[in-house]
């Protein structure tokens, strides 16, 4: 029972990243006033098969002077961690019911910059290395700010449960009194699954892929599948944090067509700021975490820490 449950996670997972790639390439095609993908297949709905079929039937090359260990261990404990992380997410129901499920989710998105550093030590690359570096750098100073809107959001909610959030959300939308730090959350996302403006990880045009550049055939596919995995695991999440898919418990349906919509609706927001700002430089990423959201985070954090003891200072009405 539990293998058929985790299955019937994973399968929609890997077939939702399928498609989410051959959408990006159809809205960034019309966003360039091109056509995407539009012949394997009609509308070109094959080409994410065709695209996995050539990936994995490449010969896996690997440098010489490399460690195998870590050159496989990397991409393989990339997808796995992206795929773990689904675990607590209440889709109406979670594969495991977990009190402290945003601790946990927290804690698997901080390892998961050991598969990006192994990978760029492990080619034994100076590319590769010099890009791992500046990706766990990126990583980890936006996982600081993530980390504290969290703390912020489960101030108001009262729990680190994730149905517990949803609960909160029956009547209005926690991303209506915090929006500012819905906003900060929303760019900081951004810059946690490195997509533009913020993919200094894997910056094409003066990195070649970055971390990953040593990496070719199915190793690569499995860094490709988990960060598009991440991408829609990050506003799956974003909707149960702010925007309260509310659980009708009668129609649990309607929870997931609501679930459903709003991550799409998030996800197709990714690919428009992909089309529309230029890369970032990496002083300027590095400044707007630590000297512009880290202040902000902190200053609404404290204000939302002061708030209850402010209001019960107030004496009653007699």
């Amino acid at each position: 029972m539990h293998l058929v449950n985790l299955m019937s996670t994973i399968i929609p997972i890997l077939l939702a990243v399928a498609f989410l790639t051959l959408l990006e390439r159809k809205i960034l095609g019309y966003m360039q006033l091109r056509k995407g993908p539009n012949i394997v297949g009609p509308y070109g709905l094959l080409q994410p098969i065709a695209d996995a079929i050539k990936l994995f039937i490449k010969e896996p090359m690997q440098p010489l002077t490399s460690s195998p260990t870590l050159f496989i261990i990397a991409p393989t404990l990339a997808l796995s961690l992206a795929l773990t992380m689904w675990i607590p997410l209440p889709m109406p129901h979670p594969l495991v019911n977990m009190n402290l499920g945003v601790l946990f989710m927290l804690a698997l998105s901080s390892l998961a910059v050991y598969a990006i550093l192994w990978s760029g030590w492990a080619s034994n690359s100076k590319y590769a290395l010099i890009g791992a570096l500046r990706a766990v750098a990126q990583t980890i100073s936006y996982e600081v700010t993530l980390a504290i809107i969290i703390l912020s959001i489960l101030l108001m909610s009262g729990s680190f449960s994730l149905s517990t959030l949803i609960i909160t959300q029956e009547h209005t939308w926690l991303v209506i009194p915090s929006w500012p730090l819905a906003m900060m959350w929303f760019i900081s996302t951004l810059a946690e699954t490195n997509r533009a403006p913020f993919d200094l990880t894997e910056g094409e045009s003066e990195l070649v892929s970055g971390f990953n550049v040593e990496y070719a055939g199915g190793p690569f596919a499995l860094f490709f599948l988990a960060e598009y995995a991440n991408i829609i695991m990050m506003n799956t999440f974003t909707t149960i944090l702010l925007l309260g898919a509310h659980n009708n418990l009668m129609f649990p349906e309607l929870f997931t067509i609501n679930l459903m919509t709003k991550t799409l609706l998030l996800t197709m927001v990714f690919l428009w700021v992909r089309a529309s700002y230029p890369r970032f430089r990496y002083d300027q990423l590095m400044h707007l975490s630590w000297k512009s959201f880290l202040p902000l985070t902190l200053m609404l954090c404290m204000w939302h820490v002061s708030l209850p003891i402010t209001l019960a200072s107030i004496p009653p009405m007699t």
